[in-house]
This record gives structure tokens, sequence and C-alpha cells, in this order.
């Protein structure tokens, strides 16, 4: 089979190299490219191959449409929402993703934004920078705070034993039951906006989830409450938030995640917004983390080309 690697993977060039060896031991190529988000360029790139890698570029349709002996698409992401699934599943191309590989970097992420928040520390730092003091930027404790998981899957659940660590009340909503001893409860999603000193976004995005948390669902927080998104942008209206964060209707709001990838428009009105703290997609940046991802994707990958698929995404 020809596999092609449409961007990089954020390892070593010796781990890639070794797994070429490996796969051209076993009869098979790998050819690796830089990222190119051009969708010719992607069309072009895979046009004869069997099997392709990539992480969050988005893949274009016509891209996938034109790869007539395309059967496996290998992604080193969670989430599967910059693939064509409905191209995929209508061609026969099996989809596997990298479940799991972020789940300790994405957690650690929400909760040090947590404390961020709470602590004012980018306002802190402002101020020691410019040869100010501490003078009225106290700060708040995360221990006794009641903080609301939208999405608990293995990263809400690990964020919410971290929390726990830090004396928190950790509510979660879930459109499955959840069963975890971090968690002291599972409520609506309107229990939890309205409970919550801290919300902290970690589900997929989806039909059912794109704009989830709009105006209405922002107006039932509390106005001392923070916004954590480390999920993905669109789970957000970026509108509705960014007017709440400069009316006051909510104290503020660290995002990870926008509507589209870095790099965003130094103009865009969530960046203009009072008391953001933003990231550029940092989530799942991490050394350990990305040499955990790349062992997924081979993984997924000689599955496949044992005949035994694993981590399967639906279309």
């Amino acid at each position: 089979m020809k596999i092609v690697m449409l961007e990089g993977l954020g390892v070593d060039e010796s781990v890639i190299r070794s797994h070429r060896e490996r796969l051209e031991a076993m009869g098979h190529t790998l050819k690796a490219y830089p990222r190119e988000p051009d969708p010719k360029t992607q069309a072009e790139r895979m046009k004869d191959a069997d099997a392709v890698i990539l992480a969050n570029m988005p893949l274009h349709e016509s891209a996938v449409r034109a790869a007539e002996k395309l059967k496996f698409i290998d992604v080193a992401f969670t989430g599967v929402d910059h693939i064509p699934m409905a191209a995929a599943a209508e061609m026969g191309i099996t989809v596997s993703n990298a479940s799991g590989y972020a789940t300790d970097a994405v957690a650690e992420l929400a909760v040090s934004q947590m404390i961020r928040l709470l602590r004012r520390v980018p306002e802190c730092e402002a101020a020691a920078r410019r040869g100010g003091t501490k003078d009225g930027l106290i700060g708040r404790l995360l221990r006794g705070r009641t903080v609301g998981i939208v999405g608990a899957g293995a990263i809400g659940k690990r964020t919410a034993q971290l929390l726990c660590a830090f004396g928190c009340r950790v509510l979660a909503y879930s459109r499955s039951a959840v069963e975890s001893p971090w968690i002291a409860a599972q409520v609506s999603l309107d229990e939890l906006l309205k409970a919550s000193d801290v919300v902290s976004l970690h589900c997929p995005l989806n039909d059912r989830t794109r704009g989830l948390i709009g105006e209405r669902e922002l107006g039932l927080m509390k106005k001392t409450a923070y916004l954590v998104n480390t999920a993905r942008g669109g789970v957000v209206d970026s509108a509705a938030l960014a007017a709440a964060l400069r009316e006051g209707r909510i104290a503020g709001a660290a995002l990870d995640v926008f509507d589209r990838e870095p790099p965003l428009d130094p103009e865009d009105p969530l960046l203009t917004a009072p008391n953001v703290l933003p990231t550029p997609h940092i989530g799942f940046f991490s050394v350990e983390s990305l040499e955990d991802r790349a062992g997924i994707v081979f993984d997924n990958l000689y599955a496949f080309l044992d005949g035994r698929p694993v981590n399967v995404c639906a279309g």
C-alpha cells in the first residue's frame, strides 16, 4: 500500500524513519509532506494513496473524492470535525482517530487556566512589569469552587479528578450516564450553568453541540463565573460570548480554541474583549502527548494493514 502523511506529527524525525523502515519491510511505502491546506495540493499528494495520515489540518472533500484508491484515513487527533466523514462513509473509507493521547495535557491546561483566571495572574503580571503592585488585584482560590464539566468523557473525567484534588465540587452535564467518583452530580445543562463558578467545556463538536453555549446559556451563568473552553471553538457562539464579556455578564474566559485555527485576526472580538486568556490551541501540545499520539497513529495504521482496524470513528 502507498501511505501518505499529509503533515508532520511533531515528533523527532527518527520516529518517522523507524516506522518508514518497518513499513517498507512489510512491502508498503510511506511518503511524508509538509502541511498544505490547499485542496488542489492535497488532491495531488493523495491521488494514488491507499492510506493517509494527518493531524488537525482540514481535509478537503474534493481531495478525498479524487483519491479513488483511498481506503483509510488515520487522524492524529481526537476530533474528526475537520474530516469529510460523510464522503468517507459513502466511499467505504475507514477513519480512525487518536483519542486519548492528550487527556492529561488538556486537563492540566484547563485547570491551570482556571487558577490563572481566579488569581488574576495576567493582571498581576502586567502590574509587575509596569512597576506596580498587587493593590486592587486580590484573587480567589480554586478550593471550594463549584466547577461544571460539559462533556464527561475521558478528558472531562480527568479534569474532574484534578479539580477534586484542589477541593472543588464538580458537576457534570453529559448526554450519557456518567460514573465517576470525582463527579458529585450529573445535572442538566441549565442547572450546571446556574450553579457553577467555573464552566469547563470538554465536549466534541458535532451537530448537537455546535453553538451549545449561546446567549441564553451565558445568561444563566453567574456574573462572577468564568468559562474555560479547551474543546472546540464552535461549541460556543463567539459573538454572544464577546458581548457577554464586554457587558460584564460573566467574569472572564480562557479560550484555547476559536471558530478557526490560529493564526487569528488580531481584531477578533474575542481577542479584544476584556478578561480573556487566549492561547493558540495548545491543549494537546506537549512533548509527551505528541509522542503518545504518534504511537497511537501508527498502531492504528498497523492494525488496519492487518485487517483489524481500531479506534474507528462513525460517519
